[in-house]
């Protein structure tokens, strides 16, 4: 298949290519196989090749929405049984996954063919992707610019043409942040609309959740189709949609009431250009019939944010206890940022940390009133543009007192210092908006509507009410017919 003809379609149009008989699934995986030999070596996305397992599945007969299209998982959560596994861990390469993930298994039975596995920071737990194991992820639109995290490798694959949609995940923005550095969709769904299983319930207390980032809405819409729906594993039956999304994509919405606001105290300024993304859609809606109007932050999101951090923190630590166990490993088999927050998490008493869990139906009951009088929540996803790779780096003298620290079990030393809340504000100040979707469960979908004058993608969020996904994905679909992105690729070659 020529590289151009490829590039033009999304993963639906591959499809149609070949349920035409114009084309065959080997034919595509030759395709993205080229592209990836092209561009990966410059932004490095796929972290592990699985062409074994592609070169097995080509010859076999593939059904589904999906059927042939090449495809990529993220390295963290998304298992192929006895396929390498690894989260970015130093300590878990080499790894080979027990049981295929649900998730994945209805990918596979959706037709995906897929032949490799994408970066991701060292279990997730950053917006960046620069995980010592494999080294950063640049981004296609600028390659000494952060995709995001942690699905950035994802994002980035996606963006440069490998793969038309591909696996990603999203406990505190990790689907939205990459879509919105990269120019792409990116759906996080509510909670336990998507399974976890057979290994996991509900990841991070049911903040985390899977689905893709994609450079079409439709492409959106059909994977959820696929992958909505309880497993064995699941704690509740979630209110799976009646009928496809895909489906009602071109149903009009009616006028919505839309409220929309840049502010955060995570910041000490407000970008200009995050600013502007929020204007620009805001005029978009108004010019498409929506009654948009500025509001204040619905929510405490300095609050909230701290609840955040407590259980991602405490998580950290469990997280690292049992891998230590398991495998045998030291602590220099994890990155100092891991190690440091899993002390953190330590250091919290079991009393902080439930009450970290209480406040968010605080947090829930907020974002309900401000639903009371408006149908959906615009906010950047960004604090600011996609930001220059290494930027988060600890800077290496505290990097020495953090080891320091730690070697000494006086890490609460540290934190009363404020250093650590320098940090902690860096890391989440650039990406303030996400971490409501993922407190509430609710829904939430970054859209690219906006460029900087740069030339750098600076996505759109919309956070809905339970169970809006199907509102989210036809205000996402009207939004592309306006302001078409699909065509706006990054210029790598």
């Amino acid at each position: 298949m020529d590289e151009q003809d490829y590039l033009a379609r999304d993963g639906l149009g591959l499809a149609e290519l070949v349920a035409s008989g114009e084309t065959k699934p080997g034919d595509l995986l030759a395709a993205a196989r080229s592209r990836a030999d092209a561009v990966n070596p410059r932004i490095n996305a796929i972290c592990t090749r699985l062409d074994e397992h592609a070169d097995a599945r080509v010859t076999e007969r593939l059904d589904g929405p999906f059927a042939g299209v090449p495809f990529l998982l993220k390295d963290l959560h998304q298992q192929l049984a006895g396929e390498p596994t690894s989260d970015g861990c130093r300590a878990l390469a080499g790894t080979r996954a027990q049981r295929t993930g649900t998730v994945v298994q209805r990918w596979l039975d959706g037709g995906l063919v897929v032949f490799g596995k994408t970066n991701t920071p060292e279990f997730g737990s950053k917006g960046v992707t620069e995980p010592a194991l494999f080294g950063p992820t640049r981004n296609p639109w600028a390659l000494d610019r952060t995709p995001g995290g942690s699905s950035g490798g994802s994002a980035a694959a996606v963006a440069a043409g490998i793969v038309p949609v591909a696996g990603a995940s999203d406990g505190g923005g990790s689907i939205r942040i990459p879509a919105a550095c990269t120019g792409l969709v990116g759906l996080k769904p509510g909670r336990g609309l998507v399974p976890s299983g057979p290994d996991d319930s509900e990841p991070l207390g049911g903040l985390a959740t899977q689905g893709v980032i994609s450079r079409t809405v439709r492409d959106s819409a059909a994977m959820l189709d696929l992958l909505a729906g309880p497993d064995d594993m699941s704690p509740y039956t979630p209110a799976v949609p009646d009928r496809p999304l895909l489906s009602q994509l071109d149903e009009p919405t009616g006028p919505l009431r839309i409220g929309y606001t840049a502010a955060s105290s995570l910041r000490d300024d407000v970008h200009p250009e995050a600013v502007r993304a929020v204007e620009h859609a805001a005029q978009l809606l108004t010019e498409l019939g929506h009654h948009v109007e500025e509001v204040e932050p619905p929510y405490d999101d300095r609050q909230l944010g701290e609840d955040f951090l407590t259980v991602w923190f405490v998580h950290q630590a469990d997280e690292l206890a049992r891998i230590k166990r398991e495998t045998g490993a030291g602590d220099d088999d994890f990155e100092p940022d891991t190690r440091m927050m899993a002390e953190l998490g330590r250091g919290f008493s079991a009393v902080e940390l439930q009450a970290a869990q209480e406040r968010r139906r605080d947090h829930v009951a907020a974002l309900a009133r401000f639903h009371t009088g408006h149908d959906l929540l615009l906010t950047p996803t960004l604090g600011e543009p996609p930001i220059r790779t290494g930027s988060l780096a600890m800077p290496a003298p505290m990097q020495w007192l953090a080891e320091a620290m730690m070697r000494t079990r006086s890490f609460g030393v540290l934190r009363r210092t404020g250093i650590v809340d320098q940090v902690v504000r860096r890391n989440l100040g650039w990406v303030p908006y996400t971490q409501l979707a993922n407190m509430t469960g609710r829904p939430a979908i970054s859209l690219p509507l906006h460029l900087t004058p740069d030339g750098l993608p600076l996505g759109v969020q919309f956070v809905g009410r339970l169970s809006s996904e199907a509102l989210l994905l036809r205000l996402a679909r009207a939004l592309e017919v306006a302001a078409p992105w699909d065509g706006h690729l990054p210029r790598l070659s």
